[in-house]
């Protein structure tokens, strides 16, 4: 099967947020995925299609539907503990980590999957047939114009991103599997918003807007001109840049386990959270994980303030109250006042 050549993520020009926001949650996965908002053009699915394409491959049990990993037997789906449980064999293979992507105009089936009722009643035996969080699992799942989903399906994709896994249940049959991914939700804020509940379900919010600097404009179609000429050689200029960024983001996903946040940090975040009235704690937990995150990138393994500075640039804007058509954005004074300036 012939790849389709992907922009590569070091080439994408500006909208430095945004990329940071997926790095994050490809380095800590805990951090709860990222919404992207903003207008037609900004090159949001580009960086989520990027992105994917700068991991490595994943270790997987071979013909598994579920893309389980075999060093893991805590997370693996029910055929594969069948198998283990029979006495044979995990057969190993490599896949390239997946980018699942879920349109607009999804059924919930298709989704999260659907059982079979008929072979379940007449056989006695449970017939899944997989939807995209199946195909999702260990990879990335890519929500365009998340916005215009149903509520129904939103809540599904988000509690599935929160457990890391997904439970079908018809008629007293059921059937689960592992679901861990990276959700990445891209909005237009013009077509309508998402309920304030769901939006506080995504680990990070950005904001994206054109670039309004004609240097960086003229960029960037140089750039889409350079790769829609020939895809390969542009590729390959950038492979090396993409080569070392991958094998960062390797790093700081191993040594983000190691971070640690002290108390005076914990409590920063948690005065921060009550300033800018913040509902609820997952707030803080976002923060914190985020916070990790960033220092496990800039190579370290102890979180200070500058962390939590960036940190709540990402997490907390889009869980505070705001009035309709106000402007999300934290107050840099109130910021200042709790955390600082220095680092």
């Amino acid at each position: 099967m012939t790849t389709r050549p992907v922009f590569p993520f070091t080439a994408i020009v500006g909208q430095e947020a945004m990329k940071l926001a997926l790095a994050l949650n490809i380095v800590s996965p805990s951090v709860g995925g990222v919404l992207i908002r903003g207008e037609k053009g900004t090159a949001k699915s580009t960086a989520a299609r990027a992105l994917a394409a700068l991991l490595p491959e994943m270790t997987v049990v071979a013909g598994c539907r579920f893309s389980c990993d075999p060093d893991d037997p805590a997370r693996l789906c029910p055929e594969c503990r069948e198998r283990l449980a029979s006495g044979q064999p995990l057969p190993r293979g490599q896949v390239p980590t997946r980018l699942a992507d879920l349109p607009v105009g999804a059924t919930e089936d298709r989704v999260v999957g659907s059982l079979d009722l008929e072979t379940a009643i007449r056989d006695g035996k449970r017939r899944f047939e997989p939807g995209v969080l199946a195909r999702a699992n260990r990879g990335i799942l890519y929500v365009d114009e998340v916005n215009l989903l149903d509520d129904h399906i939103v809540d599904a994709l988000l509690d599935a991103a929160a457990m890391g896994v997904n439970t079908v249940e018809r008629e007293g049959v059921s059937f689960t599997h592992p679901a861990r991914f990276v959700l990445v939700g891209t909005m237009n804020p013009e077509e309508g918003e998402l309920r304030p509940q769901l939006l506080d379900r995504f680990g990070l919010c950005v904001e994206v807007t054109g670039i309004t600097d004609p240097g960086e404009r003229v960029e960037v179609v140089k750039r889409l001109m350079a790769f829609e000429a020939d895809p390969e050689a542009f590729m390959a200029a950038h492979a090396a840049e993409e080569k070392a960024l991958g094998e960062k983001l390797a790093a700081a996903r191993e040594r983000v386990a190691r971070v640690t946040v002290d108390d005076a940090e914990l409590t920063a975040i948690a005065r921060l959270s009550i300033a800018l009235g913040v509902d609820g704690h997952r707030a803080d937990l976002v923060m914190m994980r985020t916070a990790k995150a960033l220092a496990a990138l800039d190579d370290r393994e102890v979180v200070i303030r500058d962390d939590l500075r960036r940190a709540a640039g990402l997490a907390l804007p889009h869980r505070m109250r705001r009035k309709p058509f106000e402007a999300v954005g934290v107050d840099p004074e109130i910021v200042t006042s709790i955390l600082g300036n220095a680092a």
